[in-house]
């Protein structure tokens, strides 16, 4: 079974720039896109004629956040949301549950130049810990997306750098740490421990040749299911989207 995840920066730019093509050779059972900018009314056409069932969460403000799921395995259950206004109105978090497991797909916030949206982006994070610990109580839980935090130096290219910039402030890798302490495993550092991988690069600079990037995206997983998971990858050379894929593979 292979679940993908991609934050696309607008779905409709990352169908411009050629995404129907790598969906058909990866043909994945799940894909998890973030980021999709998109409501039901402007739905790439492309995307309805592929053998998939579309949930969509858009958020409230037009072309901004919103996330989506594409399944050929129809769920026991779909949801959106996490049950506070606050973060449903932008439509950051869409649930699918199957017989083993429960996938979150979510869109962490950005706490934004200035970081003058840290404490939104805490709160969150606490938010989405409580949902999963309640749901983690049925069946093992798989949460996947753009967590807009780089955990540990390794993470990043230029740590020293960026070490009061969002994203890599000590407050959002602790929330991280915080988020794995309770029974979490980060997939693909549990398979891959080398250095210079990552899942984000800015546009400025030719940051992506050069490799300066940031690892943000991540398939999570309860500590009891990992025995489940065949690997976890970045497909660093997939283009479409200022982020990179990310593939789970379960046996």
């Amino acid at each position: 079974m292979k679940i993908l995840s991609w934050n696309v920066n607008g779905l409709r730019a990352a169908v411009k720039n050629g995404i129907m093509d790598f969906l058909k050779d990866e043909n994945p059972d799940i894909i998890l896109f973030q980021e999709v900018k998109a409501d039901k009314l402007n739905i790439p056409e492309e995307l309805h004629h592929l053998d998939y069932k579309i949930y969509l969460n858009s958020a409230e403000k037009k072309g901004y956040s919103g996330t989506m799921a594409l399944t050929k395995i129809d769920p026991l259950n779909h949801s959106n949301g996490i049950g506070d206004k606050s973060f449903d109105s932008e439509g950051r978090v869409q649930l699918l549950e199957f017989k083993n497991f429960y996938l979150i797909n979510a869109y962490f916030p950005n706490s934004q130049h200035g970081l003058t949206r840290l404490d939104y982006k805490l709160d969150f994070n606490k938010k989405v810990l409580e949902y999963m610990e309640k749901l983690r109580k049925e069946k093992p839980v798989i949460i996947t997306g753009d967590f807009n935090v780089a955990h540990e130096e390794i993470d990043i290219a230029r740590p020293k750098d960026n070490e009061h910039n969002a994203g890599f402030t000590v407050e959002e890798r602790d929330s991280m740490t915080e988020i794995l302490n309770h029974g979490y495993i980060d997939t693909y550092r549990y398979f891959h421990r080398e250095p210079n991988h990552y899942s984000w690069w800015s546009y400025r600079f030719n940051a992506r040749e050069k490799n300066i990037g940031w690892r943000i995206d991540y398939f999570v997983v309860t500590d009891g299911f990992i025995d489940n998971i065949k690997d976890s990858l970045i497909l660093e050379n997939i283009k479409g989207s200022d982020h990179a894929p990310l593939e789970l593979i379960l046996k």
